[in-house]
């Protein structure tokens, strides 16, 4: 099984730092205007709700997903918060967002159709929130509200004791 690290921490010194940040905000400003960074607002762009940090691992430091082509196995064992109604993930190297709806499983791409953004999610009221632009959709991926006006795919699903599988 894979453990995955979608992410990579460093720290640049403060000069350098500085720098880009100064240099950045603007050739961005000069380059695109201000419409740039106020295009698409929502509160949710303000305030992006964090998706929870990184999927448990057992002793051994597995995660329990598992990604082979367009099946992606979940271990239940493992990725226990996934167990409860209201429980989800996102799989950041299939682009697969997972949820437990009362009894039920639904997995669905986690590329939104808005603008394309996969990574920025969270699930709260049975609501997937993409917090890139503000697009929120129920948990079947179907458009509560825009920008964005396209359902999510769904992705079908299959529950074998503890072993959940998806397939793209």
């Amino acid at each position: 099984m894979d453990n995955f690290s979608p992410f990579q921490t460093g720290k640049l010194t403060k000069s350098r730092r500085e720098f880009i940040e100064k240099s950045g905000v603007s050739i961005a400003l000069s380059v695109f205007g201000m419409g740039f960074f106020t295009a698409c607002t929502d509160s949710a762009d303000m305030n992006p709700v964090p998706s929870g940090g990184t999927p448990p691992k057992d002793a051994s430091g597995n995660t329990g997903i598992m990604v082979s082509g367009n099946t992606i196995t979940v271990d239940l064992k493992i990725q226990t918060g996934l167990k409860l109604s209201g429980g989800w993930l996102l799989i950041n190297t299939a682009k697969v967002l997972v949820s437990k709806v009362g009894e039920s499983f639904v997995a669905l791409t986690s590329v939104c159709t808005h603008e394309g953004c996969d990574t920025n999610w969270s699930f709260t009221n049975s609501t997937y929130n993409c917090s890139c632009h503000g697009s929120k959709f129920d948990a079947q991926g179907n458009v509560v509200s825009g920008p964005a006006t396209t359902p999510l795919k769904v992705y079908e699903t299959e529950l074998s004791g503890e072993i959940l599988t998806i397939k793209k």
